[in-house]
């Protein structure tokens, strides 16, 4: 968890001052009187299907009364920013990235082996050592004439 690198957006509502903050695990950041706190990030390992992003954060925001409050505590996902979201009229927080490395994945899959339909095998019949026949396409059978439809 140490080696892991999040990058959270964080948006002032109040004068629309973006800023970008690059946090490991376990480290916070003041700016003014917010205080964001990461606890966790996860990104999904290269060979998974569904590529999420997300970030476990606390957010506390001080009080006039210069107390500290909670806002939010939970996982944010940057694919899905409304399955989760702080909601302050003052702030938003958001992830944008999460650096990891990852162990081994699985191995890659073998590559399909490629078969003819044409066996070299002699058909049944076909005398020992003898070139396999021509495989023809059976005749098309012949429409009924009208003189046989009109027999009495």
């Amino acid at each position: 968890m140490a080696q892991r690198v999040a990058v959270l957006g964080i948006l002032n509502k109040r004068n629309g001052i973006t800023k970008d903050v690059a946090l490991h695990p376990g480290q916070s950041v003041r700016w003014k009187d917010l205080l964001v706190r990461l606890r966790a990030c996860e990104t999904t390992a290269p060979w998974e299907a569904e590529k999420l992003t997300g970030a476990f954060v606390q957010v506390d925001v001080q009080k006039p009364d210069k107390q500290w409050s909670r806002i939010f505590s939970g996982w944010l996902y940057k694919e899905s920013p409304s399955l989760n979201v702080v909601e302050n009229p003052l702030y938003d927080v958001w992830p944008k990235s999460c650096e990891m490395t990852y162990p081994a994945g699985p191995a890659a899959p073998a590559a399909p082996v490629t078969s003819s339909n044409r066996s070299s095998a002699a058909k049944s019949g076909s005398p020992a050592g003898a070139p396999p026949a021509p495989e023809t396409a059976p005749a098309p059978a012949a429409p009924p004439s009208a003189a046989d439809n009109n027999a009495t």
